[in-house]
């Protein structure tokens, strides 16, 4: 018989942390048995309570520590503690690059079986704070006013903030304003236990080198009291905005955004730059979150690739053909495949934005188109694949093994599912030769990969 575990919840327990889970949570085990908490790190001694015991495993709220990482340090962020936006202000820059280095080996070593791989130190940032450029803040009621922050951790319950230090200043200048005119104009935040209210969420998108801002209104139903002053409101307050959309969600979900878009004013999209390549940004489109980070991950991308201007390329997930796009100045013909098909319109639009004419996209599930551009005798050297956080699907994985490419370059944002996928590639005679790591996340505990992976000889 298996044993029970040796705790219980709410019990208080003293244990060492000995390792880091994903996301930056500290791991430990208490008589034999693994317990999660999170904000510690590895090398602490903590008394934590118990919040829910699995079969397996558990998960304590930190209560205090008994013997402190010599890099802990107080975080600058007020609400750090209580808001689950961050997860490692509370220890130095170096540590944070070093423990997400360490994720990355021991998820090759422990998930992958593979011990021969060159992990290289993680890319940081010189100033890592106020990096993103997409903000999505969820609204809602508090003692008769709105409020407007990130959920506390395992909760929907909103913890209310004025300012965000990993934001761009001026997604929080925008977020600060909707909510004191949301009070002002007595506009209702929504409230998901009721399914009543108006304003869900807010989100602000802004180009970083074009400094065009778009921010896009989330509401529950298609109603949006007192519009007109809110829109002369947002306009003279910020000269450089150029979009604002009213996103309609009516459903009973925890997906920010619903399907419609509809413009209240300005322009659909927006526009960034990658280097010199320009692209359009809609209130779904997928674009990095980091753009001075997305350039170093993206030319490491361009080095694994190793492109002479004589190679066809495929990208296999390729959105709205960022990657696909930033590869195609050195490529003879760049192939893109994404299974969202407003994401294609997008990528296509930005080809000719960019006029790459020797760059085709075509909406569908990976693993049938591939093989289809096969037959059509489309033989790639390299391929691209970036996929979400569960990685890739085995069938994708064998339509990129059958068109034999000489590389692959493999863009994670999951060091576990990337070292899963790269024992499946190796056992399919492909080798991974080494992996560079960009943070492309600062103060939290994730973390970018863009793994080097050739065809053995």
């Amino acid at each position: 018989m298996k044993q029970k575990p040796p705790v219980q919840p709410g019990q208080v327990i003293e244990y060492e942390i000995t390792g880091q889970g994903h996301s930056g949570t500290g791991v430990g085990r208490f008589k034999g048995f693994t317990v999660f908490v999170p904000q510690a790190v590895p090398g602490e001694k903590v008394r934590a309570r118990m919040t829910q015991v699995k079969k397996n495993y558990g998960q304590a709220e930190l209560l205090q520590v008994l013997k402190p990482h010599p890099d802990r340090t107080d975080p600058l962020c007020p609400v750090f503690a209580e808001c689950g936006g961050c997860q490692s202000q509370h220890l130095s820059y170096e540590t944070q690059l070093r423990l997400k280095r360490q994720q990355v080996i021991a998820s090759f070593e422990r998930i992958g079986g593979l011990q021969h791989i060159t992990i290289h130190p993680v890319i940081g940032m010189k100033v890592p704070w106020r990096y993103r450029n997409k903000a999505q803040i969820p609204f809602g009621q508090e003692d008769g006013r709105v409020i407007a922050g990130f959920y506390r951790p395992g909760s929907h319950q909103i913890i209310d903030m004025d300012a965000c230090l990993i934001q761009h200043p001026e997604n929080d200048r925008v977020v600060a304003a909707v909510k004191q005119l949301a009070n002002e104009l007595n506009i209702p935040a929504y409230d998901e236990q009721k399914h009543q209210g108006v304003l869900r969420h807010v989100m602000v998108r802004i180009g970083v080198q074009t400094n065009e801002l778009m921010v896009v209104l989330v509401t529950n139903g298609d109603y949006l009291p007192h519009q007109k002053t809110l829109l002369e409101q947002l306009r003279s307050q910020f000269p450089n905005l150029k979009s604002i959309v009213q996103n309609i969600n009516r459903k009973r979900t925890n997906v920010i955004l619903g399907p419609d878009n509809r413009l209240l004013w300005g322009s659909p999209v927006i526009y960034d730059m990658i280097g010199s390549i320009r692209f359009s940004i809609s209130p779904h489109s997928f674009f990095q979150v980091n753009p001075s980070q997305t350039k170093v991950l993206y030319d490491q991308v361009r080095k694994y690739a190793a492109l002479t201007g004589t190679e066809t390329v495929v990208d296999a997930y390729c959105g709205i053909g960022t990657i696909a796009l930033y590869l195609a100045q050195d490529a003879k013909q760049v192939y893109g495949v994404e299974i969202v098909p407003q994401a294609i319109e997008d990528a296509r639009y930005n080809a000719e934005l960019n006029g790459m004419k020797h760059v085709r996209f075509e909406a569908g599930a990976a693993e049938q188109v591939m093989p289809r551009w096969l037959k059509e005798g489309i033989k790639p050297d390299v391929i691209v694949v970036d996929p979400p956080r569960k990685g890739c699907d085995p069938a994708l994985l064998d339509a990129v093994v059958g068109m034999l490419p000489d590389r692959l370059v493999y863009v994670s944002c999951n060091p576990a599912t990337l070292a899963r996928d790269a024992k499946l590639l190796a056992e399919k005679g492909y080798a991974t030769v080494e992996v560079q790591p960009v943070d492309m996340f600062p103060q939290t505990g994730h973390v970018e990969c863009v793994a080097k992976i050739i065809l053995k000889s």
